[in-house]
């Protein structure tokens, strides 16, 4: 059997899956031990099944496989942006706020997410074609 736990990138507010992982053992009645990668060695390997998320062999697009990305040390990975997919304004009472959808590396196309244009285009001038 195999399992997976959440993964939150820093300064994100959504969580991710990573793994599949083995499950070793079961360590009492509501937790599991998995045999964890050498990079994660400064996490504990027993995981509470809330953590926990079963993993099917044809379910792995929602699953970030770790040995496609660079985990820094304390397990966080620097996100890429790719492409912008499309352009809105968000109006809020008396003003507009203009916004991308943006595609990140290790991101399917339905996890694009709404970013502030002005955020996006300090940080990424080339794709604006400036």
């Amino acid at each position: 059997m195999k399992g997976v736990f959440w993964f939150a990138k820093k300064g994100k507010l959504s969580p991710r899956c990573v793994g599949p992982y083995e499950i070793l053992e079961k360590v009492g009645t509501v937790a599991y031990r998995l045999e964890l990668p050498t990079e994660f060695q400064g996490i504990h390997n027993i995981f509470h099944v809330s953590s926990l998320k079963k993993s099917f062999e044809k379910q792995i697009p929602t699953v970030v496989d770790t040995r496609d990305i660079s985990l820094q040390p304390n397990l966080t990975y620097e996100e890429v942006l790719i492409q912008i997919t499309d352009w809105k304004d968000k109006e809020l009472r008396n003003r507009k706020i203009p916004l991308v959808k943006v595609l990140w590396r290790n991101h399917d196309v339905e996890e694009a997410a709404w970013e502030i244009e002005a955020d996006m285009r300090s940080k990424y001038p080339y794709l604006f074609g400036m």
